[in-house]
């Protein structure tokens, strides 16, 4: 059994594989929980994503005979082209290396809808170029409400009107439509030059935006722990 661990902001997501099939996931918001459920696991390998959480000491709770660290710096089933890639979230790693799971042989864009919304290109043969990173949704409700005097938080709205008759529907329209016609405006770019493009979307807004964009997307939920297990895999038949 493979097991794999997303640390994130606010929570750990857990996933259990049976090689390449996904037996189960779990979520623990709390380390101890984490802390108790790994001292417990009995999967042989383990692989941990972390971007605010000390991952060598998550690793350490685990008793698997096969462990590994994500970063730039460990044999991956992509070969980063990344200019600085020391600097690059192992969020945006596993992403890539997910898609090449998922679809092998194909020119990929993640679409990874969270906290900022992260968009990375790898090609048909396996390279990984990078992307571009844009503010996600709640920060650009946020921003708007921060950086002026007078203009509220607003929460979302799905599908908001094109011409918000309101202040509260007006940023609604401008932040989520306007949110969409970027998604849509960069995979068109991207297509316009890859035409085979197949596009993932992922991350904790993936499912507010699923159905909002008109470009064929591929919904994956799951696809940085898919990563995780790919790169879990690649390493451990080395």
């Amino acid at each position: 059994m493979n097991l794999a661990v997303d640390y994130g902001n606010s929570s750990a997501k857990v996933a259990i594989f049976d090689q390449q099939r996904l037996v189960e996931k779990l979520t623990f918001p709390l380390a101890d929980d984490l802390k108790t459920f790994l001292q417990n696991s009995s999967a042989e390998n383990f692989i941990i994503s972390s971007v605010t959480t000390d991952a060598g000491l998550v690793s350490q709770w685990s008793g698997a005979k096969n462990k590994f660290i994500l970063s730039y710096t460990l044999p991956l089933p992509v070969k980063i082209l990344y200019a600085t890639p020391h600097t690059l979230g192992v969020d945006r790693i596993a992403g890539s290396c997910g898609a090449v799971q998922l679809f092998p042989g194909r020119n990929t864009l993640v679409i990874d809808a969270g906290t900022c919304i992260t968009y990375d290109f790898t090609d048909s043969s396996g390279q990984y170029y990078g992307g571009s990173i844009s503010p996600g949704l709640k920060m650009r409700f946020q921003a708007v409400h921060t950086f002026t005097a007078r203009l509220p938080l607003v929460t979302p709205a799905g599908n908001p009107e094109l011409i918000g008759n309101s202040t509260e529907t007006s940023i609604q329209s401008g932040v989520v439509n306007g949110t969409v016609a970027e998604m849509e405006g960069i995979i068109d770019r991207y297509r316009a030059k890859y035409p085979d493009l197949q596009v993932i979307l992922c991350g904790g807004d993936g499912p507010f935006f699923e159905n909002m964009l008109k470009a064929s997307i591929f919904a994956s939920p799951d696809l940085v722990l898919i990563g995780l297990n790919r790169v879990l895999i690649h390493n451990v038949r080395l």
